[in-house]
């Protein structure tokens, strides 16, 4: 028989694997059959103490999706999805401002190799892979222009 855990203890279960935002939270103690009556004290007490933070979770979940390759698009949607607030979203996106297009060339790089595609068909397929990857056309364009490493 499984045993039962106090909100409290599944919380900072989670929050030791990683950071989460505050809606992420919500929806999995939620999934986990907690009820909302008992997930909003909680959550207010995790932010007092300061086990969530949306502004930490968010720097930590735009520096780990840069570093695999993924560009500003698609990390905004995903930190949109969570529940962050588009302007924290801007500051935490701000610092990698100027290295989008060298992410987008070392992203195309690792995937695809050095040597920049001679075949249109080719192109597009490596173009439509930066797409997917949240990169924008400017960046994806430079990708294409010059190798930088």
């Amino acid at each position: 028989m499984k045993q039962e855990i106090s909100s409290w203890d599944q919380a900072l279960r989670l929050l030791s694997r990683r950071e989460h935002s505050i809606l992420e939270l919500r929806r999995k103690m939620a999934g986990r059959g907690y009820i909302e009556s008992d997930i909003d004290p909680l959550i207010e007490r995790l932010l007092d103490a300061d086990w969530i933070n949306e502004e930490r979770f968010t720097e930590s979940f735009v520096r780990l999706r840069t570093r695999t390759g993924k560009g500003p698009y698609r990390i905004k949607r995903e930190l949109a999805e969570r529940g962050i607030d588009a302007e924290l979203i801007e500051v935490a996106l701000a610092p990698y401002e100027e290295s989008w297009n060298s992410i987008a060339t070392e992203v195309r790089g690792r995937k695809f190799g050095d040597e920049l595609p001679v075949e249109y068909k080719e192109e597009a397929r490596q173009k439509r892979f930066l797409q997917y990857r949240g990169f924008t056309h400017e960046q994806i364009r430079a990708a294409f222009t010059k190798i930088a490493i």
